[in-house]
């Protein structure tokens, strides 16, 4: 994996996952002459409002089935973080902005997928890497596809486990942090035009669980009558339990050369988070060749139990190191109540048999709900996405 992790510039890594990927495909000759085998490269851009953060993700997916209908799908990803985002300090007195801390990153990621399908189940495995300058992590998953009701009906239940080292240069020590998710799910063809999905997930994680980048603040006495605003690193509870529930139902309108689909999704965490996401979107068909999908997301969470824009007036005594036990403190607005939507349309050119574009454009809009976190720490962002696709 050297070739395809060298840390050179973002064009010669891209390069060389490409590079890889065509190889790869042109090196797979044996295989069933009913399968497809397609190429999938997209470009990513997610950019906030006043200068905030901006990430720029390059994907590609390689996907081919050989000879005995065994299916590999290869992926990777670069992607590059830089601007400002809120520490987790309070306005200052004078001020309506929250303070923000500067950021840069890098990330490198890829996975390797097998199916291998059976009479009437299928077999799912997967490896996946992902690599940043202060965190790693590895992550392998299994699932089974079972087909009843003459393929009417499909069963899927799945494990997946990931292991993460946290490596930030001001903590005294790496740090880790593992994660167990259980699936079961069903999809019912309930006509021949309307498909409905169900599944629930249970996810355990234990280790630290701190983002070791946010901070809290607490005025503090250090002298008789002399007061500081000192900052102590945020500290969130070692574990974590959540559950999710989430249902779709996809349904064709052949009158309209249309399709519509609708989604639910409900979680719930011992951390005291609820959240509902409600997704639309429309696939509306122009000929034979154009799709174009207008689409609606919206999303409200409740905030952590411990969420708190600081620690003035508590007895908490804060230590200079996140330990994982109570009390717990964080300010970090990503835990806050808050409703975010994301509005957005795709096009889907299919050029020829064998060559299709598509383009989005996205706007996601983030609004806090608790009328005690600053406006300031919520950031709106516009998102564009551009990719290809090239098959055989």
């Amino acid at each position: 994996m050297t070739l395809f992790w060298s840390r050179d510039s973002d064009t010669a890594s891209r390069m060389r996952i490409l590079f890889l990927m065509c190889l790869l495909w042109l090196l797979s000759t044996q295989r069933d002459a009913r399968a497809e085998d397609s190429i999938t490269y997209k470009f990513q851009s997610w950019q906030e409002d006043d200068g905030r953060i901006r990430v720029d993700a390059h994907y590609a997916q390689l996907e081919t089935v050989l000879s005995t209908e065994t299916k590999l799908k290869l992926v990777g990803l670069i992607d590059t973080i830089s601007g400002a985002t809120p520490s987790g300090q309070p306005v200052r007195a004078g001020s309506d902005q929250v303070p923000l801390s500067q950021l840069t990153d890098r990330r490198e990621a890829w996975q390797l997928e097998v199916m291998q399908p059976f009479e009437r189940f299928t077999l799912v495995g997967s490896f996946a890497n992902s690599r940043e300058s202060d965190y790693l992590s590895d992550v392998w998953s299994a699932k089974a596809l079972i087909d009843f009701n003459q393929k009417n009906t499909t069963l899927q239940v799945g494990y997946a486990r990931s292991d993460d080292d946290i490596t930030a240069a001001f903590l005294p020590a790496p740090r880790q942090k593992s994660s167990d998710d259980l699936i079961i799910g069903v999809t019912q063809l309930l006509s021949p035009r309307t498909v409905i999905t169900a599944n629930l997930t249970y996810g355990y994680a234990s280790g630290y669980i701190s983002d070791p980048y946010k901070i809290v603040e607490k005025r503090t006495e250090v002298l008789p009558g002399f007061f500081l605003d000192l900052t102590f690193p945020e500290n969130r509870p070692s574990t974590k339990d959540k559950w999710v529930g989430f249902v779709s139902v996809n349904h064709a309108l052949e009158n309209l050369n249309a399709a519509v689909e609708g989604s639910y999704r409900l979680l719930d965490d011992t951390f005291g988070t609820t959240s509902h996401t409600l997704e639309f979107a429309w696939f509306q068909k122009f000929g034979d060749r154009l799709i174009i999908r207008p689409a609606v997301r919206f999303y409200q969470q409740s905030a952590a139990d411990f969420y708190r824009v600081d620690l003035n007036g508590s007895p908490i005594s804060a230590p200079n190191e996140a330990t994982g036990r109570a009390p717990y403190y964080s300010a970090d607005y990503r835990l806050s109540e808050m409703r975010t939507w994301m509005l957005g349309v795709k096009a889907v050119w299919e050029i020829n048999d064998w060559c299709s574009i598509d383009a989005t454009v996205e706007r996601y809009l983030m609004q806090g709900r608790d009328q005690v976190t600053s406006d300031s720490a919520y950031a709106d962002a516009n998102v564009f996405t551009i990719g290809f696709r090239l098959w055989r």
